[in-house]
């Protein structure tokens, strides 16, 4: 060996061992190298921006989103607004709305904080309820988990749109987001907790869970430190989609009258109430509904994305 190579090899020796990629730099690794995930995570980014910011672009605006003006529309044609595309101008961005003269882009983002918030809510208390219940289940089986797992099948078997309609319906004076809230967690919670049973199921055998055991560990620290962590992934996935399914439900049942009430801006009820202009004042009807199409599909893009980067199997993909 020469001079040369015995100084690199003791330099070789002497450097610290290189250590392997944790899966969390690997996600995101892969995360960074799909345009399907920029793209949904670049439009997630700008609707989350403009809810958060909705007091300031309102203000930049001039208009806020209970306001009336009557000068943008015309009275003696029914309240059609005045110029083209629904008024749109330097004095309403994105017009006003047909009947009244609301500023439509100061209801857009107020709504995108509505619509967000009841989404973000109703998914939280979701993953909470189901994960509790799905490790309960899971861990502790037998008469646990059989009890616990026909709770879960009999909330699940009912039909959950027609039940949050007649919910909603017996209690109109309550408040909208609140409940909204309550009554969407009500019929999601199971399938997260289901999910969770079966990964606590797979998990609580692993040698780690033993070892713990072994040195003493009782449930409730198994249950918090060593099962929940290796149930990350799953829960997280989980919780990306149902973001999109939510705020699509408090669209449709805002839609339907029975969710946000007016005066409180909501992309459904804007639609709603765009369907009796659609003829005559197309964009009205259209802004909401392109909206909401980007939004959940922008979230959708970003929880398959995240589900794809997060799945050891597609390591090799």
């Amino acid at each position: 060996m020469t001079a040369t190579a015995r100084e690199a090899a003791a330099v070789d020796s002497a450097a610290p061992p290189r250590r392997g990629r944790s899966p969390g730099r690997v996600a995101y690794e892969r995360l960074r190298r799909d345009p399907a995930a920029l793209s949904g995570l670049a439009v997630v980014t700008v609707f989350v921006a403009m809810a958060l910011a909705a007091p300031l672009l309102t203000g930049l605006n001039g208009w806020e989103p209970e306001t009336f003006d009557k000068t943008a529309i015309d009275q003696a044609l029914g309240g059609i607004p005045k110029g083209d595309l629904g008024g749109i101008g330097a004095e309403h961005w994105l017009g006003v709305e047909p009947g009244n003269g609301r500023d439509v882009f100061s209801r857009i983002v107020y709504g995108a904080r509505v619509s967000l918030l009841i989404a973000v809510a109703s998914t939280a208390v979701t993953v909470l309820v189901g994960t509790a219940v799905g490790l309960t289940a899971g861990y502790f089986g037998g008469r646990v988990d059989t009890v616990l797992s026909r709770i879960m099948d009999l909330v699940m078997s009912f039909p959950s749109l027609i039940f949050m309609l007649a919910l909603l319906s017996v209690a109109p004076d309550a408040d909208r987001v609140l409940l909204l809230v309550l009554i969407m967690s009500m019929f999601s919670w199971p399938y997260v907790g289901r999910i969770v049973r079966g990964q606590t199921l797979s998990v609580k055998h692993r040698e780690f869970v033993d070892a713990a055991r072994v040195n003493g560990a009782m449930g409730a620290h198994i249950l918090l430190k060593e099962i929940l962590p290796n149930l990350t992934a799953p829960i997280l996935v989980y919780t990306t989609l149902a973001i999109p399914a939510n705020i699509g439900t408090e669209a449709a049942l805002s839609f339907l009258g029975v969710g946000v009430r007016p005066p409180t801006p909501s992309w459904g009820q804007m639609i709603d109430n765009g369907l009796l202009w659609y003829q005559t004042v197309p964009t009205y009807f259209m802004i909401p509904g392109i909206c909401l199409f980007l939004t959940v599909l922008a979230f959708t893009l970003l929880g398959d994305a995240l589900r794809d980067a997060l799945d050891p199997k597609g390591a090799g993909r």
